[in-house]
């Protein structure tokens, strides 16, 4: 059987993300979420997943996105102290790569210090896969002896699923549809971002309304009976693959 990993990005966003994604774990297909650590609804989510405990949870490493954990950096942060939006990075940039380390790990140990054990890494925006940040990615990988996100050339090594979708619609479109995108593949990610709206994230995310839609098609009854009909895919977690 090939396996599907649905993981929701921006857990710990807020709380009503939080609450979209569970909602999409109990009562939908999403199997797994990533975690983000330096936002206001992380301790929220990592309670929730103590609860609920076969939702895979691994870590969504943040660079463009709210405060930083730590408070030392020069060239990551604005004048302000906040993470540089993620426009900064699609220029030419210039950063001190050991600040990007020390935050991740800084976050990565935050994670760990809520009792729980990550499946993967990826990154907020795929900023891991930007010049110098790709290599602090997979180093903290390598580290900490994770699997990772398939959105970048990995060097032989690295735990991943064959393949990563980046388009939730298009492969819950119909079975048919899922089998192009897996091809050959036996281990397929696809990304999503389900959720609430609370003021949190409809301020601070330019992509907040179809949060919704996502939560609707992850918990299409539809959608759940072909998949879990199927005599080709079966739904996992990065633990799958590791």
């Amino acid at each position: 059987m090939k396996k599907l990993i649905i993981n929701a990005d921006d857990f710990g966003y807020s709380r009503a993300v939080n609450y979209g994604i569970l909602d999409c774990y109990q009562n939908g297909i999403l199997t797994s979420a990533t975690l983000m650590v330096n936002m206001p609804g992380a301790e929220h989510a990592a309670l929730l997943s103590k609860e609920h405990q076969k939702l895979g949870v691994g870590i969504h490493l943040v660079l463009t996105c709210g405060e930083p954990l730590l408070s030392t950096h020069k060239t990551i942060v604005d004048s302000n102290g906040s993470f540089r939006n993620l426009a900064f990075y699609q220029g030419s940039y210039t950063i001190d790569r050991k600040e990007v380390e020390a935050e991740w790990q800084a976050q990565i140990e935050r994670f760990l210090s809520f009792g729980l054990t990550p499946t993967h890494l990826d990154s907020h925006h795929h900023i891991n896969t930007y010049n110098e940040i790709d290599e602090v990615f997979l180093e903290l990988a390598n580290k900490y002896d994770l699997p990772v996100r398939h959105n970048m050339k990995l060097p032989v090594g690295y735990a991943s699923t064959d393949k990563f979708e980046l388009s939730l619609e298009k492969a819950l479109a119909s079975e048919a549809s899922l089998l192009e995108i897996f091809g050959d593949a036996d281990t397929l990610e696809v990304m999503s971002h389900p959720g609430y709206l609370d003021k949190a994230i409809y301020t601070g995310s330019s992509y907040n309304y179809p949060r919704l839609d996502e939560v609707e098609l992850l918990t299409s009854g539809k959608v759940a009976d072909w998949i879990k009909q199927s005599k080709t895919v079966e739904l996992g977690t990065f633990t799958d693959i590791a």
